[in-house]
């Protein structure tokens, strides 16, 4: 656990491991790929990062999940990033979309799995939020393909979730997609989200707090950023 005084300092701390990540990438292979979650937690961070010294357009940026709502929606979590993240510099980043205006949220998805097969994988960079339940990206207790998205078996890509209180249909990778970056990151701030991995680091059961397969099951050791 990476601990700050502030969210100001979380984000730059934040900021800093990233850009680090990705230059490392682009240096090695040309190209670095980053998922990040949507909320109003990362807001601070991606504005931090989107002032990094980068390569900017050798680098892909996509999402953890998405709601199925136009990119102009204040739900969307494409709107915060390109409103937030891909600003200056950044935005000559290449942006994956995992909204797509298909009739359902079903055909987006397999849409998405296709595109997002390019950006090859282990991403280089996954940041993770958790909400209070204990789900993290869309894998929420009671979800409709909770097991499914949970399991390693799973194909890497992007599928569909539903649960209750979740709104909108849900497009999230699949856990397989996910726990395997490079540098794979769970960005938390306030007490009582520290409350919440508290008992999420307890034994229980994967199902009522997803959150819990990031920590047990991940191939790539989990590194907790937080701030009061």
């Amino acid at each position: 656990m990476h601990v700050f005084d502030n969210g100001a300092a979380l984000a730059e701390g934040l900021a800093e491991a990233v850009a680090s990540a990705l230059s490392a990438a682009v240096a090695a292979r040309g190209t670095a790929s980053i998922a990040v979650s949507g909320g109003s937690t990362p807001k601070a961070f991606f504005k931090a990062l989107s002032g990094k010294a980068l390569d900017w357009p050798n680098v892909t940026v996509t999402l953890v999940d998405e709601r199925f709502v136009a990119p102009d929606s204040d739900r969307s979590n494409e709107k915060l990033v390109k409103d937030n993240l891909l600003i200056e510099t950044a935005a000559s980043a290449i942006f994956q979309p995992l909204f797509y205006p298909t009739a359902t949220a079903e055909e987006a998805a397999a849409t998405v799995s296709k595109q997002t097969a390019a950006i090859g994988c282990p991403f280089d960079v996954v940041i993770l939020g958790m909400g209070g339940d204990g789900h993290t990206a869309s894998f929420f207790p009671g979800g409709s393909r909770l097991a499914e998205a949970l399991d390693l078996a799973t194909p890497r890509g992007v599928m569909t979730m539903e649960a209750e209180g979740a709104g909108e249909p849900r497009l999230t990778f699949t856990f397989s997609s996910l726990q395997d970056a490079r540098l794979l990151v769970l960005h938390i701030e306030g007490a009582a989200k520290k409350d919440v991995l508290a008992k999420a680091e307890a034994p229980g059961d994967e199902a009522e707090m997803p959150i819990r397969a990031i920590l047990r099951r991940a191939a790539s050791p989990l590194q907790i950023y937080w701030a009061p």
